[in-house]
């Protein structure tokens, strides 16, 4: 996010990929301000902020074009941390030496402390940690040579100058990443360094008076027409402007597209209806919706037409509106956005910051609005978990705030559709593992290597179907590592003898989503009886296009993550398993239930 530079503030300087997103992500937590600006500032922007940390990148620092700071950052005085990327570029920009590591080092590393040199006065971001632990290194290139004044902290086997402190200038370099849960230690490293800077203090009632006096500048005399998706962000912003403005000034708009959960729209309406919330519209489109996906098969395809109903829906209400009770028929309306910090940096919000995905509240005739000057965004500063507290604080019921993460398209992408069977690239019992196992005809997205996959998954099958084994993850491991044709590995829960599965054709239809909402449903209120759905990070349920005849599957998708990056199947307990499958089974023409087994990467956290 760029713009105004908060003093007091620990600056995150982004070289390029997602390091900086986590970095400030985490210091966040900690209770303290921390915002991501272009590697490329300009120092005397930074005048006033507490620290600097300068973020990994994919590059190298000597490569012509690689993302470049300005060394005068150094002159100000301000404590500076580098991480990877950032640790070779102030070496390099102090006079050290970096260069091609003879070993790359990749994943988990041992690094062992260097011993300290009495004579000289030194800052200790490791006091009282072990004589080695275990850190997650990603690099190619080392510091070779430290920069005049600096002293080693830390070695690794085949890295030498792991981590190194100026003690004069508070300089500090770490090789490594400190803001990944792999790292040992390195959530307390961040949290030294940032307490070392002395920045202000951070809260979400510090926020909230913050944002609420932003909120009344920006807007004036205008009103705001807001978007309500049913999602924890947009209910919250919702909520914000209404508390903030004035319900006579704002106008929420929700679209119910068949594709939302099992009482989704009566619990949001509730909601607002408690808080005294009554200027929310609410447009039955499902007809529209499913009307646009009849005969529609692909993933993509099915994506860009939920968008461009949405959209078509959106415009015709708000034309609608401006010429009735909201009464802005010749006034200027803001266009109203829960957008959060991570939308922005995954849509490659900062300079050097990768584009991961277009954001729904992205796509280009959004960002013409915004450059207009008719988009607000009272949450683009806060992450996730922030907008919850926040939530908590603006009187919103626990239940609907905490609520697990939900795609923008709904259950859309998570019914697959298949117009025939696709060509299995692997034959069934080919695969040399131990358990019955049969490949699915049908295909999933994956992440494997650097790339986006789309593969087929094979279902497992053991004498207690409930029951997940040590075997059964380390499977869900070997098999895509050993197996380029295969992404996924499900468990069978509902039967222990191997089946032959196939395809039932079919697209998005009303019956098939109500047959999904009632298989989410059945999952939610179990995940409640037993206490675990706060423990799940997120469980998406998920409907496939086949059986053992004409019927359909369901796959149960819990996976435990802290920022979705990488993510673990979550193992839930055989008898929670067993009850889930039981229920789930009386369902009509549901033929088999699977749980996938498979962390991310090799899949991905959604099917599709």
């Amino acid at each position: 996010m760029e713009g105004s530079v908060h003093p007091k503030s620990i600056a995150i300087l982004d070289f390029g990929g997602q390091y900086a997103h986590l970095i400030a992500s985490r210091i966040r937590r900690f209770g303290y301000p921390s915002y991501i600006y272009p590697c490329d500032i300009d120092p005397t922007e930074l005048r006033g902020v507490a620290g600097i940390i300068l973020s990994g990148g994919p590059q190298s620092v000597y490569d012509k074009g690689s993302p470049q700071a300005d060394p005068k950052i150094f002159d100000l005085g301000i404590p500076v941390l580098g991480l990877c990327y950032g640790h070779q570029w102030l070496a390099h920009a102090l006079g050290g030496r970096v260069a091609a590591a003879k070993v790359k080092e990749y994943g988990s590393t041992l690094v062992k402390r260097a011993e300290k040199e009495k004579s000289k006065k030194e800052n200790d971001l490791f006091e009282g940690f072990p004589e080695q632990w275990t850190v997650w290194m990603s690099h190619g290139d080392e510091v070779s040579e430290l920069p005049p004044g600096f002293i080693r902290t830390a070695s690794t086997k085949d890295c030498i100058n792991a981590a190194m402190v100026n003690p004069e200038r508070n300089i500090f370099g770490i090789q490594w990443h400190n803001e990944v849960t792999h790292t040992e230690h390195g959530m307390e490293i961040l949290r030294r360094f940032a307490e070392f800077c002395k920045p202000a203090q951070w809260s979400i009632k510090s926020y909230a008076d913050h944002v609420g006096a932003q909120i009344k500048e920006e807007v004036g005399g205008k009103k705001v027409f807001m978007l309500v998706s049913g999602g924890v962000d947009s209910t919250v912003a919702f909520t914000l402007l209404n508390k903030v403005l004035g319900a006579d000034r704002v106008q929420g708009l929700l679209v119910d597209t068949g594709l939302m959960r099992k009482g989704e729209v009566k619990m949001i309406e509730e909601a607002f209806a408690k808080l005294k919330i009554k200027n929310l519209h609410i447009e039955d489109a499902s007809e529209e919706f499913f009307a646009n996906l009849k005969g529609v098969y692909g993933p993509e395809e099915k994506r860009k037409i939920i968008g461009n109903t949405f959209l078509e829906v959106q415009k015709r209400v708000f034309e609608e509106m401006r010429n009735s009770e909201f009464g802005i028929r010749n006034e200027v309306c803001l266009l109203g956005q829960g957008t959060i910090y991570p939308d922005t940096i995954e849509t490659g919000g900062t300079k050097h910051a990768d584009k991961i995905k277009t954001h729904h509240n992205r796509v280009e005739a959004i960002q013409k609005m915004i450059e207009q000057g008719l988009v607000i965004e009272p949450l683009k500063e806060l992450y996730k978990d922030e907008v919850r507290i926040l939530g908590e604080e603006l009187g919103l019921p626990h239940a609907l705030v905490w609520r697990h993460p939900f795609p923008g398209p709904g259950l859309g992408v998570r019914i697959l559709c298949a117009k025939n069977s696709n060509e299995l690239k692997i034959e069934n019992g080919k695969l040399k593992i131990e358990f019955q196992h049969t490949v699915l005809p049908v295909q999933s997205v994956g992440v494997q290597g650097d790339g986006r996959t789309y593969r087929h998954a094979i279902v497992v099958f053991g004498k207690d179907p409930s029951k997940i084994t040590t075997e059964h993850l380390e499977l869900a491991t070997q098999v895509p590592n050993s197996n380029r044709e295969i992404n996924r590995v499900l468990l069978c829960t509902s039967q222990s003898e191997r089946t032959e599965f196939s395809v039932t054709p079919g697209a998005i239809t009303r019956e098939r989503a109500d047959l999904l909402r009632e298989a989410d449903d059945i999952v939610l209120q179990e995940m409640r009886n037993a206490g675990l759905y706060e423990k799940i990070w997120q469980f998406p349920v998920v409907l496939l296009p086949l059986g053992k005849g004409k019927g359909q599957s369901i796959v149960l998708r819990p996976i435990s993550s802290t920022d979705a990056m990488t993510a673990n199947a979550f193992v839930l307990p055989p008898e929670v398993i067993q009850t889930i499958t039981k229920k789930i089974m009386q369902l009509p023409g549901i033929d088999a239930v699977f749980y996938d087994l498979t962390n991310k990467p090799p899949a991905t956290i959604e099917w599709e």
